[in-house]
């Protein structure tokens, strides 16, 4: 079974890796969009049909026929829901879309500014309150003001495209997580109404960034699935 990662505003294709240990019968695919990691050298983008359009291709490239999951954490979420209405359309539905850090379409944050508009000492500002910036980074200037306009790119990315997904709904079973000190943590169930199969939400302890401390509890839910999907495999087999 595949599963592709989506990272969160600012992140690559490193950002997973607390993960990585903790799943080896999965077939572990981060993926990245433009203008960070691997892909530093390549524009970055602030358009959200054209990330969604990005990581679809990806994904589409990347395909061996066998089952696979979506993973998106905050934009990642955002994101993985929009390409997984897309492999719908293609007649390749995963098996499960596992969403945390995000409260699903049209939930609006508890801000009355956009991210991406802010001046770079606020924007900064932000940040440090939303959590997540590595203690490397944040104690760096050089190092920080190197991070802030792919960051930025990815806030106006989701920011300017935030109602595209209103209208949207999936057939693949949505297992949506947030943290116990996020905003909009209560809203998690939000998520239901975007999928027409089943639906699974859980609060786990932590701020937005949550997932760093609950690795192995993360990891249980992509091989859970993937032991659901040998059991039903059997069965058929011995039909």
């Amino acid at each position: 079974m595949q599963l592709f990662l989506l990272h969160f505003a600012g992140g690559n294709v490193y950002s997973f890796e607390f993960l990585r240990k903790e799943i080896t019968a999965v077939d572990f695919i981060p993926l990245e969009l433009p203008g960070r990691g691997k892909r530093h050298k390549e524009k970055l983008i602030i358009n959200k049909d054209q990330a969604i359009e990005d990581y679809y291709k990806q994904i589409k490239s990347l395909r061996n026929g066998e089952p696979y999951m979506i993973y998106g954490h905050s934009m990642g979420a955002a994101l993985g829901f929009s390409v997984a209405a897309k492999m719908e359309a293609d007649g390749d539905n995963p098996e499960l879309l596992i969403v945390s850090g995000n409260p699903g379409p049209g939930i609006k944050k508890n801000k009355d500014f956009l991210y991406h508009q802010l001046d770079d000492l606020n924007f900064k500002k932000e940040l440090m309150i939303l959590g997540g910036i590595a203690k490397e980074i944040r104690e760096n200037n050089d190092l920080f003001d190197y991070f802030l306009p792919i960051i930025r790119a990815d806030f106006e990315c989701l920011e300017t495209g935030f109602s595209s997904e209103k209208d949207l709904k999936i057939n693949t079973p949505i297992y949506a997580l947030m943290g116990s000190d996020e905003d909009n943590g209560d809203k998690i169930e939000n998520w239901k109404n975007f999928t027409n199969n089943t639906f699974t939400s859980e609060i786990w302890n932590g701020d937005h960034f949550f997932i760093y401390k609950s690795a192995v509890q993360l990891a249980s839910i992509f091989i859970s699935q993937h032991k659901k999907h040998l059991i039903n495999q059997n069965r058929n087999y011995y039909v």
